[in-house]
């Protein structure tokens, strides 16, 4: 030990201050000069916040540096801390010799340490000497803080300026070549700090020429984050010619401190970062196997609701029939589409993932492949298909339906109050004790009814060809109809036998009657048919009509015009009927005949044509009304179908541009990836904007049905055949962002650059002929060529194009995808973390033995990744396994599958 005491008159009187190992000569202090002012205030400053680094931990501190360390209790409890081991107990006395005995023992145990100490003594220190101060401190940093850094064989000092070479290599603007210039633009500082916690520092932009903000920006981030003191002032730094050397070694040296000695905190980091992979595949996973079911399920249920065409009975089961399916169509279908679209592409993001980690790729439950999905998708949309045409020609049929069997009532009633009373009228014997007059009226009579039977004839062909259209369109009330018509037709063929029987009867009696009233039998003949007329024409005018578009409603339009054409001709032979039966009353008045009632020919008296007659022009102008209403009905909807046609010539021809525009951008994408996507979220932005004129659509489609308008000669495109374009717009534009963001996943894991990613996609393209998005067998192998594969047509070119086929279509599907080429490619230039990297890492944190225990890693690893590798490893079963001993190796091996062993 050197006698540091008898050598105080020498630091008196202005001698060596320090003397050191020679290898640290050169930081020693000039002998000869004093402190250079600037230099003395930064090292009070920073040898100060050093100590406070220090002695804090001992719940104390100094504000000045030669004053608190005079009675040398706190440079005591100083290299306590720092070396971590017990000096001699302290002298508590106010005395100077105290003192002096105090700062002697601190100075003891230094050169206990091997430090060689030249002029320092005691009593400068207690007097207070802030030269000897400096130096003492400088010597104890030194010894404590630099000595023992080491690096490929150089220490202290040089292996401090190499660490910090080698850690600030790859940052522009550093060139650390010493411990004074190097450091005053403050960018070294900084270049520490990000290569080791880079989310702390935005180093792009930090500027060479703004020194103030870069050591200001250092100096904080490090007292924030890095528990390192602020121990300079950037002003301090920059306004001096040539910083001080010791300080800025001092504080350098509490970032390599700070920063070293990480490698178990580094291994764990990696097995989390695993850890953490692995979970999060996981997780995914079991999202995947959910929504999967969820989707299948509701397909399932989906299905035999779309296949049921059991017709229902009425129109209002059928409207509601067809709004339940409106409502699947706009609000239960779309969500599965999304859910449908997504799952696909969480498919394909987790593989990626898994690809990028080396772990095998994931193979769902049975049934819920995404090929699986496709099948069940395909086989909803084939029930789907035709379901919503079957649901309006049902409502066309019920509706014809309706019309038919209200016809058919009308008819029927009329008929049925016609035929009332015909029998009991046929079966009477009034002819037997009629006289000639009586029986000759009595046979005109027959022949007049014979007249009004067969007019009658239409009316029942026409009850019984409705009957059998109800029958034929299956109507629910059919039973009904038919026993209605059976009955009518039986009557009728009962009246025709009674009326053939009456006839006979009364052409028997006929060679006994004479006279007869030609005016009542002319009267009964033209006013029968009349009436009939006047019969049908008011049942015409009252039938009920149904037309679909405007030429339909303009063609009844017409024949109407036409019938109010005949009403002057009409009204003509109606006032010579009633001229007949004025000339009757004439000729009885004439000739003093008095006449007994009415007409015996006909039950049709001139005030039933009268009544019939203004029946009918009542009934004219009514239908009139009927069927301009009518019209405008008709023109509004065609109005609708315009307005409809007019949207869907627009939205039809966009959805198709949009279409081809995704696929050209697919094969032809330019800038970065991340422009790329920047481009491709905006594109779907700009489609996702064009929603409200598909809605727009919907509506007037709703408007269209709720009309029941079934056609529409505007346009050649429905609702249905623009509602899958948009669906396959949408899907196909998010599966484009999804195959870039799959490509940047792989970029980044990879390591591929920019360059590199183009070069890809340029030879891709160049070999994808028909633009398709994939190569066949024979174009991917010219590819390889051009990149220089070896996979000529020979036996090892076949095994090793083999090989690779392998590797990027292994479900032999024929076609490589751009994904598996990039993959392959990154895969043959790259490389990841694998089982053998996480086994060593395992084999650190075990100190070197084949198991681990379960307190080290919970002692290691965050709390829940701890417990998930202890919950999946299984024990040890070495020769050398204690208990509660786990084997790593297997749980590592078995992360990356068989394809990593």
């Amino acid at each position: 030990m050197v006698d540091y005491h008898a050598s105080n008159s020498q630091a008196s009187s202005g001698g060596p201050a320090i003397y050191m190992d020679p290898r640290e000569q050169e930081n020693d202090w000039d002998r000869d000069l004093l402190l250079d002012p600037a230099w003395e205030k930064q090292q009070r400053k920073t040898f100060t916040a050093w100590c406070n680094s220090h002695l804090r931990k001992a719940g104390t501190q100094i504000e000045n540096i030669e004053e608190d360390f005079r009675d040398g209790l706190k440079l005591m409890l100083l290299l306590e801390v720092i070396s971590g081991e017990r000096l001699p107990k302290p002298e508590r006395g106010k005395m100077r010799v105290h003192k002096i005995n105090n700062v002697n023992k601190a100075l003891d145990y230094i050169a206990g340490k091997g430090v060689k100490l030249v002029s320092i003594g005691a009593e400068e220190i207690v007097d207070g000497n802030a030269k000897m101060t400096l130096g003492m401190i400088w010597t104890i940093i030194l010894r404590f803080a630099i000595q023992d850094i080491s690096v490929e064989e150089t220490s202290a000092k040089e292996g401090l300026l190499l660490w910090c070479q080698r850690k600030t290599a790859p940052y522009k603007n550093v060139n650390v070549q010493n411990f004074h210039i190097s450091w005053k633009d403050g960018l070294a500082f900084n270049a520490l700090i990000h290569r080791h916690r880079p989310e702390l520092i935005d180093y792009d932009k930090l500027r060479k020429d703004d020194p103030l903000t870069n050591l200001n920006n250092a100096f904080e981030v490090a007292e924030k984050y890095l528990d390192i003191p602020k121990m300079m002032d950037a002003e301090d730094i920059v306004n001096t010619a040539r910083p001080d050397e010791k300080a800025i070694m001092t504080y350098v040296s509490s970032f390599y401190h700070a920063f070293s000695g990480a490698q178990k905190v580094s291994t764990a980091t990696t097995i989390c970062k695993v850890l953490a992979v692995n979970q999060e595949n996981e997780h995914l996973m079991e999202d995947y196997e959910k929504l999967a079911s969820d989707l299948l399920d509701w397909i399932r249920r989906t299905i035999p609701w779309l296949e049921n065409r059991a017709p229902e009975k009425t129109m209002a089961e059928m409207q509601q029939k067809l709004e339940d399916f409106r409502g699947y169509r706009r609000v239960h279908k779309p969500p599965k589409v999304q859910e449908k679209c997504q799952l696909e592409i969480n498919f394909n993001t987790l593989q990626t993932k898994l690809r990028l980690s080396n772990r095998p790729a994931f193979m769902p439950s049975e049934g819920r492949m995404v090929s699986d999905i496709n099948g069940s998708w395909h086989n909803l949309e084939g029930a789907e298909k035709g379901y919503e045409e079957w649901m309006l020609n049902e409502i066309r049929r019920l509706e014809r339906l309706d019309h038919l069997a209200e016809k058919f009532r009308q008819k029927a009633t009329i008929h049925e109050s016609w035929t009332d009373g015909k029998e009991a009228m046929l079966t009477q014997k009034d002819y037997e004790t009629a006289s000639l007059s009586e029986v000759k009226a009595l046979l005109r009579k027959h022949e007049a009814f014979e007249s009004d039977l067969a007019a009658h004839q239409d009316r029942v062909e026409q009850i019984a060809a409705i009957a059998q259209e109800l029958n034929e369109l299956d109507y629910y009330d059919s039973p009904s109809v038919n026993a209605r018509c059976q009955k009518i037709c039986e009557q009728w063929d009962a009246l025709g036998s009674l009326t053939q029987s009456r006839r006979e009867s009364l052409e028997r009696t006929e060679k006994q009657l004479e006279s007869i009233d030609e005016l009542y039998l002319e009267y009964a003949k033209r006013a029968a048919p009349f009436n009939n007329w006047m019969e049908g024409a008011m049942e015409d005018l009252q039938d009920m009509f149904i037309v679909h578009n405007i030429e339909e409603i303009q063609g009844l339009i017409t024949a109407h015009e036409q019938f109010k054409s005949t009403l002057p001709e009409a009204n003509k032979e109606r006032e010579a009927i009633q001229a007949i039966q004025a000339e009757v009353q004439k000729i009885a008045q004439y000739n003093g005949i008095k006449l007994s009632g009415g007409n015996p020919y006909t039950t049709i008296t001139p005030k039933t044509i009268d009544n019939k007659w203004d029946k009918v022009e009542q009934l004219v102008p009514q239908r009139d009304q009927a069927l301009q209403e009518e019209l405008a009905k008709q023109q509004s909807n065609d109005h609708l179908r315009r307005k409809f046609a007019t949207q869907a010539n627009i939205v039809g021809p966009w959805i198709q541009t949009k279409m081809e525009e995704i696929g050209r951008i697919s094969i032809e994408m330019n800038g970065t990836l991340e422009d790329q996507l920047v481009n491709l979220r905006e594109y779907e932005q700009s489609i996702i904007e064009y929603k409200p004129n598909i809605d727009q659509l919907e509506g007037d489609h709703q408007l269209i049905q709720e009309a029941l308008i079934f056609d529409n000669k505007y346009t050649a495109y429905t609702m249905e055949h623009l509602r899958v374009g948009w669906e396959q717009l949408l899907t196909t534009i998010a599966r484009t962002i999804n195959e870039i963001e799959n490509q940047i996943l792989t970029r980044d894991a990879k390591g591929i650059s920019q360059e590199q990613l183009h070069e890809y996609r340029t030879s891709f393209n160049h070999f994808d002929k028909d633009h398709s998005g994939g190569l066949m067998a024979e174009e991917f192998k010219a590819c390889l060529i051009s990149l220089g594969y070896d996979v000529e047509n020979n036996k090892t070119g076949d095994a090793e194009f083999a090989r690779i086929m392998g590797i990027v279509d292994p479900n032999n599907s024929g076609v490589v995808t751009f994904q598996a080429f990039i993959d392959f490619m990154s895969r043959e230039t790259t490389d990841t973390d694998t089982a053998d990297q996480v086994i060593a890492s395992f084999k650190i944190l075990a100190a070197d033995k084949n198991f681990i225990m379960a307190e080290e890693l919970r002692r290691e690893l965050p709390p829940d990744q701890a417990e998930y590798c202890i919950a999946r490893m299984a024990p040890y079963s070495g020769p050398d396994a204690k208990p509660g001993a786990l084997d790593y190796m297997s749980f590592s091996t078995a992360l990356y599958g068989e394809s990593d062993l």
